[in-house]
């Protein structure tokens, strides 16, 4: 069959969930049995996320492969159960590195480059790179409608229509029905501008999602179809889902929002049903769980709470399997004086972060776990602050530190990796990807994964310092999971405490909701038996 694109816009404001929404029709399409394929297109000018806080983009999720990407891209490798890679995020950064480098190289010569077509033919090669693998792929193009920086991308996937043909790529459209308070009236003008907008760009929606805080009536689908020149099937409502985020494809299902983009392809006739049977059982009934377990996520991300977006969803997935209803209590450490931080939590979560604010907070939580015996799970730096405040409190080494926050430390048992500590670029720097991990027999991390070698993502500058490892083993700490070939520290835990593990790599992106990730089974479970 004819490769097939799917492209998905945004129209009236940013964060209605363009995201999920695309992971949730590309689920749909791989339940009728096609290969599927998808793709975040995001317009800044960065290269990659990896050098933006999260305050201003939220998590920066890592693939398999060692990109930092766009947390959409967490959003499906969950739904969909397959692994993304660097060519699933295009960049308006990689797409103006990669034709400035061409022009200097000379490719263009005699020519003046330019957006059109230049820009336009080098983000439509990068879409074809990934859409010549699979039967069907879904473009997300990141922002809203009418943002100057999305104009290429929206250009671009204009072209494809004509380069590929009418019934080889249709669009989708999401936008916000909003309803006005006190009132309680739905209101579609912001919906009929957005695809006005379009329009004049030249891209006719193929079908129209309306996120909105209820159901959509018959009469105002009718009314937005008559405004947007779309038929009153294609206008599919996304109201707000009452347990989780994986309740979407179903409703996307019902109103054959996937039946209507197929027919649009031209594969309507040989499509097979999606069957959402397996799906479904994995959907959370948080209502229908008698156990309850507090988590406190210690980090200084708080008030985003993207930034801590998979560990969420990681969490929720444990949760699931083990019908245990989860309260998320995020703690800020940048707020040290506080008392009764950790008051009424039956689990701590340490998150990875970068830089010295909130981490006297987040050695501070580590502690508390320890000494209080509470569920105890450090992520990344949180592993690297259970090891200071190990080496302070119980090994007595006084001026234990990392170089990130004390470069002249005389005790420095969190160092940087060779080469790392004067490198000049920042940008895709770090040790980041999958990388394997061997577990002792005998340990917590050996019996929670129930196997010899496993293989994580990792996105960091330091380690364990390898020198102190004698003095820790003797104080009580045990290094459970090593790199085989390297030799550097994966795994931590302490001896006579319930559950206390910390580890340099992060788990959280390898859990999805048909197979949550082991340790944070564990950890949930420990913190459920509280």
């Amino acid at each position: 069959m004819k490769k097939k694109i799917v492209i998905v816009t945004g129209g009236v404001v940013s964060s209605l969930g363009k995201g999920i929404t695309s992971a949730s029709l590309a689920l749909l399409m791989k339940l009728r049995g096609y290969r599927v394929d998808i793709i975040k297109c995001d317009p800044y000018i960065n290269v990659d996320p990896g050098t933006m806080s999260p305050y201003q983009h939220g998590e920066v999720f890592v693939t398999s492969d060692g990109a930092e990407t766009d947390l959409d891209l967490g959003h499906y490798e969950r739904f969909l159960a397959q692994d993304m890679h660097r060519a699933n995020n295009i960049t308006t950064g990689q797409i103006y590195q990669t034709v400035i480098s061409n022009e200097r190289k000379g490719v263009y010569l005699g020519k003046t480059v330019q957006v059109i077509p230049h820009i336009t033919d080098e983000i439509k090669r990068r879409i074809r790179l990934v859409s010549d693998k699979s039967d069907i792929t879904v473009v997300e193009i990141g922002g809203t409608v009418g943002d100057i920086e999305g104009l290429p991308f929206l250009e671009a996937a204009r072209q494809l229509k004509s380069d590929l043909g009418a019934r080889e790529v249709a669009y989708v459209h999401l936008t916000l029905v909003p309803t006005i308070s006190p009132s309680r009236e739905i209101k579609t003008k912001p919906t009929q501008h957005s695809v006005m907008k379009l329009r004049e760009i030249g891209i006719e929606p193929t079908v129209i999602i309306c996120r909105s805080e209820s159901e959509l009536s018959p009469e105002i689908k009718s009314k937005i179809a008559l405004f947007c020149g779309v038929s009153p099937e294609s206008v599919v409502g996304e109201p707000n889902v009452k347990n989780s985020i994986y309740e979407v494809p179903l409703v996307l299902n019902a109103q054959k929002a996937d039946a209507i983009i197929l027919n649009a392809l031209g594969l309507g006739a040989r499509a097979r049903h999606a069957n959402l049977s397996v799906w479904k059982k994995h959907i959370p009934r948080w209502d229908r769980y008698a156990r309850e377990a507090v988590i406190g996520i210690a980090g200084k991300y708080t008030e985003v709470k993207d930034s801590y977006k998979s560990i969420f969803e990681a969490l929720h997935h444990a949760a699931a399997l083990l019908k245990v209803r989860i309260k998320i209590k995020y703690i800020d450490t940048s707020s040290v004086g506080k008392k009764d931080l950790y008051r009424g939590c039956d689990g701590i979560l340490v998150p990875g972060g970068f830089g010295e604010r909130g981490i006297d907070g987040k050695i501070r939580a580590a502690a508390y776990a320890r000494v209080n015996k509470i569920p105890f799970l450090g992520i990344c730096l949180g592993m690297q602050a259970a090891v200071i405040e190990f080496a302070r409190d119980v090994v007595g080494l006084k001026n234990a530190d990392s170089r990130e926050f004390s470069p002249r430390t005389t005790q420095p048992v969190i160092d940087y990796m060779e080469g790392q500590s004067d490198s000049k670029d920042k940008g895709g720097t770090m040790r980041l990807g999958v990388e394997p991990c061997l577990l002792s027999e005998g340990t917590l991390a050996y019996r929670t994964y129930g196997k010899k070698i496993v293989h994580e993502r990792h996105r960091h500058r330091l380690e364990f310092n390898n020198a102190y490892r004698k003095i820790f083993e003797d104080r009580g700490m045990i290094f459970s999971g090593v790199n085989p070939d390297r030799g550097l520290v994966e795994i931590i835990e302490i001896k006579k405490h319930p559950w206390f593990v910390g580890v340099q790599f992060h788990p959280e992106f390898c859990s999805n909701p048909l197979k949550p990730h082991p340790l944070f089974v564990g950890f949930v479970k420990s913190a459920a038996r509280r």
